[in-house]
């Protein structure tokens, strides 16, 4: 995306661009100041593509959608900003013709049904569009990031990256930045030598070093503590850590591959994570989509997640029934692919297909988990999840109070009986 701008003094991030199935959508951040384009303060556009483009890859152009525009005069460096041309992501050299999605002609591109990467399946277009990042990112030793909600298979995208590079046969290890305290996560890290501190009864070799030639997966970065942070960003900028207690720095070969569930644009803008060591991590940045955004997806990651478990053919039957998978599609999964998994194994537990809203079968009398709640999202999305949610349910439930009848539902819930079919409607439901 080549972006044009006037003025020298623009701060932070002012434009994201997010790939849909139909094109990619450019947004601006929700921080203030905010981007302004000619006065009126710009929120998000969709790419279209032109016909009669010549080249590899078509130009697009960008439809501007400004949602609740307030016009004024452009703030002081901030200054009127044009989209000019964006273009698909270019393959990695050596990925044209293996990766999935990929075309050589100017027509567009035929994605097959199913994809994998390593362990993760897919089928969605979110999903293998990060599917083919991760495979750019395997070919190459750039640092990854790795962002995306809680329970969307990070560790296992990490995993899959590690193992289709050139350093597969050497060793992978983790550290997750959020389980340790400041002063035991940097001699985790970097090691320490003897009597470096009160209990250091002799040398550690750190994480870095003993992945020395390997991959090391720094999760959950985004808890990394403030102290920490300048310490990390000398090891990836020149590859060489110093233990605690030591004066002296070494050399160290790892590629490093980061996770975190935090919006680390945010948490810069906040000024709790370094713009410079964001930038330092991001070299690669995958976003894993969450899987209410890829329920498309879910057949196909049950019937992984059962072979997994040891599911007999029989269990397998049972839980991958069109009712059932359907179920598990309009389920919201707040905890993503690992709610789902620890879900499927309660059902084999209990040999039963339980709904995905069932609480603890072994006690039935315990209150319903309250939904979780993401800071991280906006008021308007919250309130938006939350209420489909809620709407979901309450239709679901009232159907089946009232036998199935949506006259009869309509008229005890006082509501209109085309809004109740509309409803239903949305949310896939059937009377």
């Amino acid at each position: 995306m080549n972006l044009s701008n006037e003025e020298s003094a623009v701060s932070r991030f002012h434009c994201e661009m997010k790939p849909e199935q139909k094109g990619a959508r450019a947004r601006a951040p929700d921080e203030r100041p905010g981007t302004y384009v000619d006065g009126v303060r710009w929120r998000q556009s969709r790419a279209r593509g032109r016909s009669g483009s010549t080249g590899g890859h078509p130009p697009a152009r960008h439809d501007a959608e400004v949602i609740a525009s307030e016009r004024r005069q452009p703030l002081t460096g901030i200054g009127p900003g044009r989209v000019e041309a964006v273009h698909p992501m270019q393959p990695c050299p050596g990925h044209a013709e293996d990766s999935p999605g990929l075309t050589n002609g100017p027509g567009p591109a035929v994605m097959p049904e199913r994809v994998t990467f390593g362990d993760l399946v897919a089928t969605s277009a979110a999903t293998r569009a990060s599917f083919e990042r991760m495979a750019c990112a395997a070919a190459c030793n750039a640092t990854v990031l790795l962002e995306g909600e809680t329970g969307t298979g990070k560790s296992r995208a990490a995993q899959a990256i590690h193992r289709a590079g050139a350093r597969a046969n050497a060793p992978f290890l983790v550290v997750d930045c959020g389980a340790l305290p400041a002063n035991l996560l940097e001699s985790e890290l970097f090691g320490h030598e003897k009597g470096a501190f009160t209990g250091a009864i002799q040398r550690r070799v750190g994480a870095f070093e003993e992945a020395d030639g390997g991959t090391i997966f720094l999760d959950e970065i985004g808890e990394l503590p403030a102290e920490l942070q300048p310490k990390l960003l000398r090891v990836l900028e020149n590859r060489e850590i110093r233990r605690l207690g030591s004066n002296t720095y070494q050399p160290v070969n790892v590629r490093v591959i980061a996770a975190t569930h935090r919006d680390l644009r945010q948490e810069v803008q906040a000024g709790r994570f370094r713009a410079d060591l964001y930038f330092r991590l991001a070299v690669v940045g995958i976003p894993i989509p969450s899987l209410r955004e890829r329920t498309e997806d879910i057949p196909f990651i049950v019937e992984r997640i059962l072979a997994g478990l040891g599911a007999t053919p029989e269990q397998q039957a049972k839980l991958t029934t069109p009712d059932f998978l359907a179920r598990l599609q309009r389920a919201p999964w707040p905890g993503n692919v690992r709610e789902l998994r620890n879900h499927l194994e309660r059902c084999l537990v209990f040999q039963d297909a339980l709904p995905p809203t069932a609480t603890d079968a072994a006690n039935p009398l315990a209150p319903a988990i309250p939904r979780a709640v993401d800071p991280s999202l906006t008021y308007a999305e919250s309130r938006r999840r939350a209420l489909e949610c809620f709407e979901r349910d309450y239709v679901e439930a009232l159907l089946k109070l009232h036998g199935g009848k949506v006259s009869q539902a309509a008229a005890a819930a006082d509501m209109d009986r085309v809004y109740l079919y509309r409803l239903l409607r949305r949310h896939g439901l059937k009377s």
